[in-house]
């Protein structure tokens, strides 16, 4: 390699590392839009979540089929893309195969990552079958049509891509070990490249010393080029997943959190040493608390993150009571449609030089209707579920917050427990003295 090669090596992983900060510095701009949350407590916890959820992956084996291939790809993608560090010093430095030096600790590393890409071949296959061919229920769901259908596909596709070009980029470099071409070296251990190896003969040396170059390129050039569609794509868990984990919350599940301002009301009301007539001090510049949520700023940080982290791999929706029996309910939806108003937020900031001008669109009835808000059970199914600590069902409480306390749209029959509970006490249309009539009756 010469320094003409060198240089453009260089060139393009500057460009693709810088492109990919400034997608994440947009996402944690976008993130950071949210309204704050204490979530830094009891990091113990937060840490072994993290370990034994994002890196240990324990909630995706509840479904052992899914779930096993899943870490086969997980864990293979990642590994193999340790060979990025030699690639980056090789494509740097004009070395070839600079960590060598290894001995045999480098050809087990070798040996392993080939065999790590031949079962991710063999796991994104099926996953592209299960998709595609059986069409299990959850991947034709009406949630995925369009681009959030094409964009799994996308990215399966793109791992096969890369894990071929990696076998081939080998097996082409094998072969031209065994020819002495060049700095070709004997080294490495190729169990997988050793089988498809014979495709080259026959061919000339220039040829497949042509074929190893361009697998090499095409290689790091994929994996730049996917690092970057990370930003467009479902597959973002790979970053998120850690963080929303960690940052997940650790009450029950059945806990739902209350307005601080409504605390703060009913504390003063139960008071007893409390003066009702004596005001607090009046902030002219303070801006009115919004009770619940009605689009994407109202939310806090951590729901923003988890819609950002969303897998959209469905296991929420195919477990949802309100969606098995018919509802329009889908807890996925819930969480795609708040990533694409956050996306929407995000690019009118860009568009007005840091500032948000109103759009007259929100994400409560642009994006998600009351009709899916009050079809939810609260029963958690979907937070139980989600193989990344996701809850979509707080997005949905703030929201029927908002249609309760702001917009006094709850359901009829809501609104009728709603008002005997002030009046009688009780969600009952008894005053209290009646309330053990039927007693009586025979």
């Amino acid at each position: 390699m010469n320094y003409l090669d060198n240089i453009f090596f260089a060139l393009i992983l500057t460009f693709g590392l810088w492109v990919f900060a400034k997608n994440i510095k947009k996402i944690i701009r976008n993130i950071k839009l949210g309204q704050d949350i204490n979530r830094y407590d009891n990091s113990s916890e937060r840490w072994k979540n993290m370990a034994m959820i994002a890196l240990g992956q324990s909630k995706m084996v509840k479904r052992p089929v899914s779930g096993i291939l899943h870490i086969l790809v997980y864990a293979g993608f990642i590994i193999i893309n340790i060979e990025v560090i030699e690639i980056i010093i090789d494509g740097l430095f004009g070395t070839h195969r600079v960590l060598s030096f290894m001995g045999g600790f480098y050809n087990f590393l070798i040996g392993s990552f080939e065999i790590l890409a031949f079962l991710v071949l063999v796991a994104v296959i099926i996953f592209l079958i299960r998709r595609n061919v059986i069409k299990l229920k959850r991947f034709i769901h009406s949630d995925l049509k369009g681009w959030p259908k094409s964009d799994a596909n996308y990215i399966l596709y793109f791992e096969i891509t890369l894990m071929s070009l990696f076998l081939i980029m080998n097996a082409s470099d094998l072969w031209l070990q065994e020819m002495n071409y060049r700095h070709f070296v004997r080294v490495g251990s190729f169990p997988i490249s050793e089988l498809i190896k014979p495709m080259f003969d026959g061919m000339s040396i220039g040829t497949v010393a042509f074929v190893e170059r361009t697998a090499w390129w095409l290689h790091i050039t994929g994996i730049l080029v996917f690092l970057n569609y990370l930003y467009f794509s479902k597959h973002l868990h790979i970053l998120l997943a850690f963080p929303n984990t960690y940052f997940a919350d650790l009450n029950a599940k059945g806990k739902l959190d209350n307005l601080e301002s409504v605390t703060k009301e009913v504390k003063l009301m139960m008071d007893p040493n409390a003066d009702p007539f004596a005001a607090a001090p009046v902030d002219e510049n303070a801006v009115h608390s919004k009770f619940g949520a009605s689009d994407v700023q109202d939310l806090n940080w951590v729901q923003l993150m988890n819609a950002y982290t969303c897998t959209e791999c469905g296991r929420c929706t195919s477990s949802c009571p309100a969606n098995i029996t018919g509802k329009k309910l889908s807890p996925r939806k819930i969480m795609m449609d708040t990533r694409d108003r956050l996306e929407e937020v995000g690019k009118n900031i860009d568009a007005n030089n840091g500032v948000f001008v109103p759009d007259n669109k929100s994400l409560l009835n642009d994006y998600i209707t009351p009709e899916e808000l009050w079809a939810c059970t609260s029963c958690n199914a979907c937070v139980e579920e989600c193989p990344v600590n996701i809850s979509p069902l707080s997005i949905i409480m703030d929201m029927r917050r908002y249609l309760v306390m702001e917009q006094s749209a709850a359901p009829q029959s809501l609104n009728a427990m709603m008002t005997n509970i002030e009046n009688n006490g009780a969600p009952w249309p008894y005053n209290q003295q009646d309330r053990l009539n039927w007693k009586n009756e025979n």
